[in-house]
């Protein structure tokens, strides 16, 4: 702890940005894990069979009001959007599903790239001030006496790799959160896509007249 502190205290400005870097990822991947798994997110395939009995059984208020219960998941507000435009025509349905899609998807990708930037960001004031020690260091070497010139040079190369070490160590557990909320973003946007289709093409389908009955037979 006493080396960590040190290393704060002669790695002033570098390593208290570099720390800021770290408190701004941390609320980003809080922030994006709570929204991702509590609030977007949502049990797709379970969701969708219960809107396509709904829809075949011509329940499409009991499909709305499904919907209505999970109101913050992605993929139930697309649906929704779909459902109430059921009796309407197909060009409606299309456009519904496509501008709820428009509305929801920049919502789901909301601030996880923004951890990639701050782990770049993290990892080049490591290097910059990695720069600044070593520039420090050379002109210590130049100015101070021969028996300071030793400590000098100590002191200024470990403040170079203390800020290089601090910033990698910021930014790999960002580069690891970012690839794993950009799979679950990927997830839920995959699952608006798929199902938005599937919810369209049935809904024309009965509004054309279809046997609903087919549906279900090849559903299954």
């Amino acid at each position: 702890m006493d080396y960590v502190a040190e290393s704060f205290a002669t790695g002033f400005p570098w390593m208290h940005a570099i720390l800021l870097t770290a408190i701004l990822a941390l609320a980003i991947v809080i922030e994006r894990f709570i929204f991702l798994f509590f609030r977007y997110n949502i049990n797709a395939r379970a969701f969708m069979a219960q809107v396509q009995k709904l829809v075949m059984g011509n329940n499409i208020d009991r499909a709305i009001k499904l919907c209505n219960a999970a109101p913050n998941a992605a993929l139930a507000r697309v649906v929704k959007a779909g459902l109430t435009r059921a009796n309407k025509g197909e060009r409606e349905i299309h456009n519904a599903l496509e501008e709820a899609t428009l509305d929801v998807v920049p919502l789901v990708q909301k601030r996880t790239g923004n951890l990639q930037a701050v782990a770049n960001i993290a990892t080049l004031l490591g290097l910059l001030g990695t720069v600044v020690g070593l520039i420090f260091a050379f002109q210590d070497l130049a100015t101070v006496s021969a028996d300071k010139r030793q400590e000098a040079l100590g002191r200024n190369i470990a403040l170079a790799m203390n800020t290089t070490a601090f910033g990698l160590i910021i930014a790999i557990p960002c580069m690891f959160a970012y690839i794993f909320l950009s799979n679950v973003t990927k997830k839920i946007i995959d699952e608006i896509d798929l199902y938005s289709v599937k919810l369209e093409n049935l809904l024309s389908y009965r509004l054309r007249g279809g046997d609903m009955s087919t549906v279900e037979e090849e559903r299954k």
